[in-house]
């Protein structure tokens, strides 16, 4: 199976960005897609935080609560993205549309890749370490990293959200980044006409 795109980290700006491309399953533009989403999150900084100050969050949620909801979340809500959890993504091969990405146990065929892993400078994963520069927003001290990039695409086929986009490490900025680049691809798959999706109760 060839994915049309695969997001690589299962953080905030990860699971944003699955949520928005998920809830527009029944556009017809998105019908045929097919969505996965790399949900390693053993290095993810929502496991030491603590949310008072995030916008439709319950003041004193654990972040490491949030990584295990949120993906139920996911995975109830829309099931028909794939998520591969308990891979680590080591290296990517190939241009779009015809990206390979390869794992500790796999690889996997797609059209596009979301990568949204976070700053760290432990980033390593090849065939993207010719985009790495010093994170612009962070304090120097802590020798934080992003992917260069222009309104989150690096290169034909694949983008960078969250803090590895260049982003402060704030959850509604990470959350933000992962649902614009949702837009972009929706965008993308309904012919460049300019999209977003929303649910109502009407």
């Amino acid at each position: 199976m060839k994915f049309d795109t695969l997001i690589i980290g299962g953080g905030v700006s990860g699971i944003s960005c699955a949520l928005v491309l998920g809830s527009a399953k029944n556009k017809a533009f998105v019908s045929d897609k097919k969505i996965g989403i790399f949900t390693h999150q053993k290095a993810s900084s929502l496991q030491d935080a603590l949310f008072n100050n995030a916008y439709g969050i319950a003041p004193g949620t654990l972040g490491a609560d949030l990584l295990n909801t949120s993906t139920q979340h996911l995975a109830e809500s829309y099931p028909h993205i794939t998520q591969i959890s308990g891979e680590k993504v080591i290296k990517i091969e190939g241009d779009f549309p015809n990206f390979t990405v390869i794992t500790n146990k796999n690889s996997y065929k797609t059209k596009s890749i979301v990568v949204g892993i976070g700053s760290a400078n432990t980033f390593n994963i090849d065939g993207l370490m010719q985009y790495v520069e010093t994170h612009q927003k962070a304090l120097p001290e802590k020798q934080r990293i992003q992917l260069k990039n222009l309104d989150h695409k690096v290169t034909n086929g694949i983008y960078v959200i969250g803090t590895l986009a260049g982003w402060r490490s704030q959850l509604a900025i990470a959350a933000g980044s992962g649902a614009a680049v949702a837009t972009d691809l929706l965008t993308l798959w309904n012919d460049g006409i300019q999209t977003h999706v929303h649910d109502s109760t009407r």
